[in-house]
């Protein structure tokens, strides 16, 4: 378009006024805005110019930063919101025993609330009341429409009402949201448990203590049971005890046929349904490649057949450091720890460079390191070699499950937190990520991603005995939540699950119709903190804000095995420096499974020795507050020490099975 001025002239030095127009500019006067037009501002040229395209390039910039911050501040709140929510209803689910979906709302919530109060909510969400409330003292009125003063479950005034005038030993823990919870703290610890003991045997619900009943109001089973009373006619928990690793020695003999047949002898008049015995790695192929040796498990399978008692085998793939009941020391096959002289990558490496050889590091799980196999490939010979040579117990069924071990203990989990590298509870562990194999992977990693430098490991994760708040990784706003540490943290979990999906894969084939069982760690500890940073050194990515046992258990579902998860069975100390949540692990570990259809079997962490603590597996095994009834597919015992040994733990023992086959009823008790 033309200039509609072409005589209009501005000076360089001086700017016109509008107010005093310049009598020489010969306006238009048929344009309509004339008396309201400005002249167009200078453009600034050389330096000038370049300062202040840089200056609205760097404001546009900032401001593009300030979003995207803006963004990821939203995410995180939102992240943190959900898992408040999934925590709330699944605290509802299992201590106020509420119905509630898996897809659950807050409408889902209120309505559950309301029916719990006497009043009818229909599907469109209309609600009343069907029935007046009847006279407090009337007590045959007492009816399904009762109406009673009601607060949210959720609610800390309600908690402290109920939790300061009931029985201290019937009253539940029962999770709870801080009062001073804002959208700012969001990244603090927002889960608290309350200070009151863990009931055992009554109903959990807070509204059914009774501190919460109105005056006059009935009491209507709220006594504490005795032991057993609530197990009654419960379903079936099939028992099996786990058998000394000593039993059979390092060159595979059976050390004493007598004692095992007079342990088994006191195992079958407990009604016990079956043992469970290791298969060590470091024992079969000791020392040389391909060359097997079962003679001593051969006799001992035998033994167990003669008494008609069922067999879960464990394909041990790990070092047994002595920890347990025989106190026997198993490595890995020698010829195994002579490559390893060599090529000490082959084991898991911690930050300081320190290898540890409880199990080989799952980086060579397809390189050819190990005299021409890979680490897959020797555990399926293994694997492949025990069914061909225990084929008849397969096909008499005496073998009911396979155990797979997947990592340190035999758990699914990296070696973390070892105490031969010096760990003590309550550290959080370090990565143990830092073999040539592994960070290859993690370099090819990165670079997919498009950032090279991304390919180490994290600098500021703190030691072994660390904990959260002292490292800058696990602390509140801590690295682990920053893209880097997001991107390390999957690539760290993804790694386990092709780990799982890899060995699995080659042993379903190898025991094809077989119940295959997986261990699941129970790192309890600083799992009220938002990195749960001793869970993330163990390979599941579990922060406050996403489920890290879901991706895992997704993997397992494909395979259909049952996984085994190791119960602590330990109360929350009063003076609780480490955070600890065993019954929330517990609780998020099992649903998540069950949710995704897969089986769930238990094993106890630590030998009981008391009735207490053998209540507590069985309320584990056999959740009461559960509205699907799931329970434990069988639980594994770990004995303290060999019951000809410990018959101090005989009876509680016996006590102990009883409550989990639904035997014991009121008149035993």
């Amino acid at each position: 378009m033309s200039n509609p001025h072409p005589h209009h002239h501005i000076s360089n030095t001086q700017d016109p006024d509008p107010q005093f127009p310049n009598p020489n500019d010969d306006p238009n006067p048929n344009h309509p805005l004339q008396p309201q037009s400005h002249p167009q501002p200078r453009r600034p040229r050389g330096f000038a110019a370049t300062s202040a395209a840089s200056a609205a390039a760097g404001t546009i910039n900032k401001s593009r930063r300030e979003r995207e911050k803006e963004k990821e501040r939203t995410k995180l709140r939102e992240r943190h919101r959900r898992a408040i929510t999934s925590r709330m209803l699944a605290g509802l689910r299992q201590y106020g025993n509420f119905p509630l979906p898996v897809r659950a709302d807050m409408n889902d919530v209120l309505a559950a609330l309301a029916r719990q109060a006497g009043w009818t909510v229909e599907p469109d969400g209309t609600t009343f009341r069907q029935s007046p409330a009847p006279a407090p003292n009337n007590a045959s009125n007492m009816g399904t429409y009762q109406v009673m003063s009601v607060e949210s479950p959720v609610s800390g005034s309600s908690f402290r009402n109920c939790s300061t005038r009931a029985s201290v030993d019937c009253q539940p823990s029962v999770p709870r949201i801080s009062e001073s919870l804002s959208p700012a703290s969001f990244d603090s610890i927002v889960v608290t448990e309350s200070d009151t003991k863990v009931d055992k045997f009554t109903s959990t619900s807070p509204m059914n203590s009774t501190g919460c009943l109105e005056a006059g109001q009935p009491m209507q089973e709220l006594h504490c049971g005795e032991h057993g009373s609530s197990f009654s006619e419960t379903q079936y928990v099939p028992v099996f005890v786990m058998l000394s690793s000593g039993v059979i020695n390092n060159f595979c003999q059976l050390m004493d046929p007598d004692g095992v047949k007079q342990e088994l002898q006191q195992l079958k008049s407990l009604k016990i349904d079956g043992v469970v015995v290791n298969c060590w790695w470091g024992i079969v192929e000791s020392w040389v490649p391909q060359k097997y040796e079962w003679s001593g498990y051969r006799e001992l399978f035998k033994i167990i057949r003669d008494f008609n008692m069922k067999l879960q085998v464990v394909m041990a793939f790990h070092e047994n450091g002595g920890s347990d009941t025989s106190g026997m020391f198993i490595s890995l096959p020698q010829w195994v720890l002579e490559i390893g002289k060599d090529n000490q990558d082959i084991f898991f490496t911690d930050r300081q460079g320190r290898r540890n050889t409880e199990c080989l590091s799952w980086g060579i799980d397809k390189e050819r390191v190990l005299r021409g196999r890979t680490a897959i490939e020797v555990y399926f010979d293994l694997m492949r070699n025990f069914r061909t040579e225990f084929d008849d117990l397969f096909t008499d069924g005496l073998i009911s499950a396979v155990e797979i071990g997947l990592g340190a203990s035999g758990e699914l989990k990296y070696p973390s937190f070892s105490e031969r590298m010096g760990w003590r509870y309550p550290g959080i562990g370090e990565f143990q990520c830092y073999d040539k194999y592994s960070l290859q992977n993690l370099r090819k990693a990165a670079t997919s991603r498009g950032h090279s430098f991304w390919a180490k490991g994290p600098d500021n994760a703190g030691y072994y005995n660390s904990k959260p708040h002292e490292t800058g990784f696990f602390c509140e706003r801590g690295d682990y939540d920053s893209y880097y540490g997001r991107f390390f943290l999957h690539w760290y979990r993804q790694v386990l699950i092709d780990h799982a999906d890899n060995v699995l894969t080659l042993a379903t084939l190898a025991f094809e119709g077989i119940q295959i069982v997986v261990k699941i760690p129970a790192i309890y500890w600083w799992y009220r903190t938002s990195s749960h940073a001793a869970e993330v050194t163990a390979g599941y990515y579990n922060p406050t804000n996403q489920d890290g046992y879901s991706p895992v258990f997704e993997v397992l579902k494909k395979h259909s095995v049952t996984i085994k998860f190791v119960s602590s069975g330990l109360q929350v100390p009063e003076t609780d420096d480490a955070l600890v949540d065993p019954e929330g692990l517990s609780w998020q570990i099992m649903n998540s499974a069950w949710d995704k259809e897969i089986n769930v079997a238990g094993h106890n962490a630590f030998p009981c020795y008391d009735r207490e603590g053998f209540m507590r597996l069985v309320e584990t095994a056999k959740p009461r507050n559960d509205p699907d009834r799931h329970r434990f597919s069988f639980f594994a015992f770990q004995q303290p020490l060999p019951l000809v040994q410990s018959a101090i733990c005989f009876s509680e023992l016996d006590y102990f099975i009883k409550c989990m086959h639904g035997e014991i009823n009121n008149v035993e008790s």
